[in-house]
Order: C-alpha cells, then structure tokens, then sequence
C-alpha cells in the first residue's frame, strides 16, 4: 500500500512542479520533457530486466545444485545451536526450520525474488505455533527482523545491475556490503534481544555472535591500513575468489550426493528466466515513476535541501546524492531497486554515489513491505516491537553503509 501512495505521488508531485514551471516561469519544454522521461525510462526497465535474465539463470541454477547437493542442509547443521537459543519457542528440528533456512540463505546470497516466497512459506509453519493468532510470537518478529535487517553475503542481484550499467569492476561494493549489513543484523538482533530478554551472552551464541564480530572488526582493521588502489585490488579478488568458489563447492556437493547436476542446474535456470520476466512491469512501472520525478526537478530539490543542512553542520556532502535509495529503502524493494539504478545512470556506475547506492541496497531490507507482506499473510493484527527492531537496523545500516562507502571508496 506504501508503494501505491508514493508512486501515485511522484507523478502528482512531477505534474504539480512541471505546471509551476511552465505558469510561473516560462518552461515552454517541461511538459516535453517528463513526457520522454516516460518513453525513456520505460525502454530503460526493459533493457535492465532483458540484461538481467543470463544472469539471474546462472544464479539460481547454482542455487539449485546446491539446494540439491546439501547446501542448505549443511548451514542448518552449522546454525542449528544458535538458532535454538534465539527461536526458543520452536522445537528442535522443527520443519519450520527448513523455509527459515532457505529464506535467510536466499537473502544472504541477495536473490529478494526468490526469498520472498520461501519467507512466507516459514512465517505460515511459524503461525501454527503461535498461540495468539492475532498478534506476532516472538518467534515471527525474529524472523521477521532478521529478514528486513537484510544480512547479504553475496549481493548477486546488486551485482548484476551494476555489470549492466557499465561498472568496470561490479564486484567491488561485495566487501563493503557484506560489512554494512552485518552491522545492520547486528543492530536488529540486539534490539529483538532487548525486547524479548534473549541472553545474547549466552556461552553458545556468545561464541557465534563474538566470533562474527572479530572477523568482521579484523576485515575492517585489514583494509583501513591499505592505499585506495590495494583495497580495490583485494576486495575484487577476494570477493570473486569467494563467488567462484561457492560455484565449485556447491558443484562439489552435487556431485558427493550424486544427482545430476546439469539438470538440477537446468531447472533453476528456467526459474532465473522466470523471475526475470515477471520483474520487467514493477522495474518499469518504478522506473517512469522515479524519471518524471526527477525530470521535474523535484529530486534536484530534495536533493539540494539535504545538501544544504548536511553543508550547514560541516560534514563532507558526497553522499548526499545516494540518499534517495535510503529513503525509499524501508518502503519498497522495487523502489530503492530504482532509485539505485537511477542513480548509477545520472553519477555513473562506479561514481561515490553510484557505489555508495548499491551498498545502501545491499545493507538493509525494506521493512514495511516486509512487515505488510509477512504479516498480512498470516493475519497478524498486533506487531508489537517488530516495526521498532526493524527501523533500528535499518538506521545502522544506513550510517554503516556511508562509513564504508568512505572507507572503500573515498
């Protein structure tokens, strides 16, 4: 419902400035010009979303191999201790257990198309548990928050937007988003944990929590002592090292369970194909929507005010221009999808803003869609501290991603 209110608004908001413009001012083209801006950005969708469809086949073929091989069910094995300890009200190898686990993985690999089914396929087992069927169990706003607080180990989709949009090197934000969303998870965790009195010093999620943490505060140790030139040249190799041995590993683990893995690669390709296909009116539909906004002159406002109070308190204005990702994040995937891209074509791919937008993609997830969307499905009514936990982590991994940004990229 949010995304219809600020769509609906963008092309009022357009109409009511582009009439300013031509009354008050003499703008005789005004009207021209948000009448291209349709034509253009409605060509742009298409192209982006064509573009998308190799590449999206290639990532959920893998993704199945692995399903198949065992991936998934190995990672279970590994979190399955520290899942007990935050999801205490699910019983221990519950098959809820299962969606939970293919939802965060589709999530950490980047693929939002393909974890939000599986999401509502956990939030439905997580309501046979819930004794109030009214209002959110502890249980659903863990999950929940752990999803809008959008933890990405490989930002595939990311990727593929900025490999379509020219970036000479599209792997370079993985380093800097896999960093700002930890700390973004981190954030909503902790506030879960606050409201639900969940002892994170717990010896055996203290073990799993504290040893994430001294790796990432190691990573980022590591590269704040290397020159602009070797944090690139090592994040790029590292992160496509990682990629491709993910292919390997999980082709590794097909063939230890001996399936076919040409075949299982064939069947989530056509699902990548898929995906592709069904995305292309929603990324147009945002995109027409974003262009006459922004053709207006309405974004070039915002942005100059933003720029203006950022000035007026002394701080650096660079990523001023990233920001209308982070404000249409928490509303719409398809959105702030939009607004990254928007912002890579106007600044370039690998421009501050253009890179500073697609960590900003990457480190949160869109916590009012996910909340509609999750609950609304089950009939949840109350949601109690889920909006709060979900709007902290976001919040952190905004500044997260902006420190990085300046870290990586600067």
């Amino acid at each position: 419902m949010a995304l219809n209110y600020i769509w609906i608004a963008f092309f009022i908001i357009a109409f009511v400035i582009g009439l300013i413009k031509w009354l008050f001012f003499g703008n005789w083209e005004i009207f021209t010009q948000l009448t291209q801006a349709t034509f253009d950005m409605a060509k742009t969708g298409f192209e982006i979303s064509l573009g998308l469809t190799g590449v999206l086949a290639l990532w959920l073929g893998i993704m199945k191999i692995g399903e198949k091989g065992g991936a998934v069910y190995l990672l279970n094995r590994f979190t399955a201790p520290l899942f007990s300890k935050l999801f205490p009200e699910i019983p221990r190898n519950h098959p809820v257990f299962g969606p939970m686990m293919m939802n965060i993985s589709a999530n950490m690999l980047g693929l939002d198309n393909a974890a939000t089914p599986l999401g509502l396929k956990a939030m439905e087992g997580l309501q046979e548990l819930n004794p109030n069927k009214e209002t959110a169990s502890n249980a659903q706003i863990m999950f929940l928050v752990l999803n809008t607080s959008g933890l990405t180990i490989i930002p595939i989709s990311i990727m593929v937007y900025r490999a379509q949009l020219g970036a000479v090197n599209p792997t370079d934000v993985f380093v800097p988003i896999l960093l700002a969303t930890f700390f973004s998870t981190m954030a909503g965790l902790l506030a879960v944990s606050f409201f639900q009195k969940i002892n994170l010093f717990n010896k055996v999620v203290f073990a799993y929590l504290g040893g994430l943490s001294a790796l990432v505060a190691g990573i980022i140790y590591y590269f704040s002592t290397l020159s602009s030139e070797a944090i690139h040249r090592i994040s790029s190799a590292s992160a496509n090292f990682i990629l491709f041995g993910i292919i390997i590993g999980f082709i590794g683990l097909g063939l230890r369970k001996k399936i076919n893995v040409y075949e299982s690669f064939i069947e989530g390709a056509k699902e990548g194909f898929d995906v592709a296909i069904r995305i292309i009116p929603y990324l147009i539909g945002i995109l027409v929507a974003i262009g006459v906004f922004r053709a207006s002159g309405a974004l070039d406002l915002m942005m100059q005010g933003t720029r203006w109070t950022v000035q007026a308190v002394g701080l650096d204005t660079q990523f001023v221009e990233a920001l209308p990702t982070a404000f249409m994040k928490p509303l719409s995937g398809s959105g702030a999808r939009g607004m990254m891209i928007e912002t890579m074509k106007t600044h370039g791919a690998d421009s501050f803003a253009g890179r500073l937008a697609s960590i900003m993609q990457g480190s949160t997830e869109t916590t009012f869609y996910v909340l509609a969307v999750y609950f609304g499905a089950v009939n949840i009514k109350k949601t109690r501290h889920a909006l709060t936990c979900g709007l902290i982590a976001d919040l952190v991994g905004l500044i997260a991603a902006i420190v990085m940004a300046y870290l990586f990229f600067s």
